[in-house]
């Protein structure tokens, strides 16, 4: 914990220099001091909220029908292998090695199906379940999210 002596010292240390913020982290507690202009908080006025009515637009039937036709539902009778982790998705073990599996590869439960890299720790991630992949959701490299759907498989 941060003793306020200390706390006035680094605001004054900062004062003198050109530095624009300071951010610092002890044993749990957080120090964050950022150089500016005072504000003065008669001038601060209460934000404005400004409600817009939705928009309805009328469409034909037939167009909407058609849309709806065309829009690309996901079957539900099909396996999603989600992202165990918040990471990087990589599709091969290197860049210059061949992709773990495409669209219409055949997996096992014990299939390597990618690799997730989170705190520079390669995590390989299985399918799970036997099937074929119908389509690979993320792009190599990509930034993914815990539970984001990586691929979906049609289980056998």
């Amino acid at each position: 914990m941060f003793k306020i002596s200390e706390i006035k010292e680094l605001i004054e240390l900062l004062d003198r220099t050109s530095v624009q913020e300071l951010e610092l982290e002890e044993e749990g507690a957080r120090v964050v001091i950022r150089k500016g202009s005072r504000i003065d908080a008669s001038a601060l006025q209460a934000p404005v909220v400004i409600q817009q009515q939705p928009q309805i637009q009328a469409v034909p039937a037939q167009a909407a029908a058609a849309s709806t036709a065309q829009a690309s539902v996901p079957d539900e009778s099909l396996h999603k292998i989600v992202s165990p982790m918040v990471g990087t998705f990589y599709s091969s073990p290197s860049p210059d090695a061949d992709v773990y599996v495409n669209a219409g590869s055949r997996v096992n439960e014990k299939s390597v199906v990618c690799i997730i890299e989170a705190m520079k720790l390669m995590n390989e991630l299985l399918a799970e379940v036997k099937g074929e992949i119908v389509e690979v959701l993320v792009e190599n490299g990509q930034l993914v999210e815990y539970g984001q759907p990586l691929f979906l498989v049609r289980a056998e």
